[in-house]
């Protein structure tokens, strides 16, 4: 069946002429969609099945209103056609074929494992077996090091783009909505990464002029790779505690997630990968071969070393504790930096006690009855402090979160 790569319906598709070879363009007819097994920022992605033979994954674009895609998610949906039609590599999802009308689909083989997220949602407490960890860091680095030579950035490496097989013995790679060929300093402001795994380069905190956009290459990847191998190893989030406003300050501080309970042959890996200077970073290839070393000499008996000792995890759980968690308003109080959380709810925007004290005495019409009014005052007051220590306490832990360094 032939396709046009000019859909008519509605004005926005006008605006737009898809350039998609005809022959990456599949019958939406031969496609049956079933139940809905993830979701993204502009599709939901569905199980399928292909001329009723084998089971698919249906990606659509704003799969409830197809009228209301708009000229950037259209262009975002042929970047990622095109480029996984190119794919050809057994740590990436297979592709099969597209479709335009009448709605927007990328069709792919059907991984049936789940996100690499949910798998190590699954595992916790625990993290994997490290042999897995480093079977899924390798199969996760040979995809990036064929990308790589492709010239392509992923640019959003993360837990929930990548793929577990059924047999939970590999991973792939997926999702390629923002990824794009590499020219000479690709410019892109990071609206659309996943903060907690961008590289200090894509968040800078140095100003930009108004339309101006960070310069960055293919070695944001290799950071967001050390984040995820992390992750891998601790089964842990990037900074859980901190709010992701707050992530680009650690982040140029050059803070990054502790190294704990890493086994130590593993650490000289990731602060490489996650090093500020971008061309300190490692090439992928360099990092497949290390990764393909330390599986090598891992006999099916033997172990990677033990992480440092329980009083050094018990010394980081009570500086993550103390830096990012839940500090209470008196330790708060004690910093000099951002001054007495208590004074702070006595401060002039919220209420002064010697007018608040002017106030009541001047309403005192009864002098007989003084002494209980004193006395309801003094309620009242503390009543008030309550309140506004309590509405200020979110604000207390983000900047707390933000700024101080254990």
């Amino acid at each position: 069946m032939a396709f046009s790569n000019n859909p008519s319906g509605n004005e926005s598709n006008e605006q737009f002429r898809f350039r998609i070879n005809s022959e990456l363009l599949l019958d939406p007819n031969d496609l049956l969609v079933g139940s809905m097994i993830g979701v993204g920022d502009y599709f939901t992605v569905y199980q399928g099945w292909f001329r009723n033979q084998f089971p698919v994954a249906v990606k659509i674009v704003q799969p409830r209103k197809a009228s209301a895609v708009s000229i950037e998610e259209k262009k975002l949906f042929q970047r990622e056609v095109v480029l996984l039609s190119k794919m050809k590599h057994d740590n990436i999802v297979e592709f099969f074929g597209a479709s335009i009308e009448p709605q927007l689909m990328i069709v792919t083989e059907l991984i049936e494992g789940g996100t690499l997220q949910k798998y190590m949602l699954n595992c916790r407490p625990s993290p994997p077996d490290v042999r897995m960890s480093l079977g899924f860091a390798l199969d996760i680095s040979r995809a990036m090091e064929f990308l790589h030579s492709k010239g392509i950035i992923h640019r959003d490496l993360n837990p929930r783009n990548l793929l577990v097989t059924g047999d939970q013995e590999h991973v792939k790679l997926a999702d390629f909505g923002i990824a794009r060929r590499e020219t000479r300093g690709v410019k892109k402001t990071f609206d659309s990464w996943t903060c907690r795994w961008m590289a200090p380069e894509v968040i800078s905190n140095e100003p930009l002029r108004i339309g101006e956009k960070r310069h960055y290459d293919h070695k944001v990847d290799v950071y967001s790779f050390a984040v995820v191998f992390w992750e891998l190893l601790s089964n842990q989030p990037p900074f859980p505690k901190v709010p992701s406003l707050c992530v680009s300050s650690l982040v140029n501080r050059d803070e990054r997630p502790c190294l704990g309970k890493i086994p130590y042959q593993i650490i000289p890996i990731l602060e490489s990968c996650w090093d500020k200077d971008p061309d300190a970073r490692p090439e992928f290839r360099e990092i497949t071969d290390s990764l393909t070393n330390l599986l090598s000499n891992l006999t099916p008996d033997s172990v990677l070393d033990a992480p440092l000792s329980n009083a050094d995890d018990e010394a980081y759980a009570d500086a993550d504790d103390e830096a990012y968690a839940d500090a209470d308003d008196e330790a708060y109080a004690d910093d000099e930096v951002y001054g007495d959380a208590e004074a702070y709810a006595d401060d002039e925007a919220y209420a002064d006690d010697e007018a608040y004290d002017a106030d009541i005495e001047d309403s005192e019409n009864s002098p007989q009855h003084r002494e209980v009014d004193e006395a309801k005052e003094e309620e009242d007051k503390k009543k008030k402090k309550k309140v506004v220590k309590k509405m200020i306490r979110p604000f207390v832990k983000m900047f707390r979160a933000c700024f101080y360094k254990p």
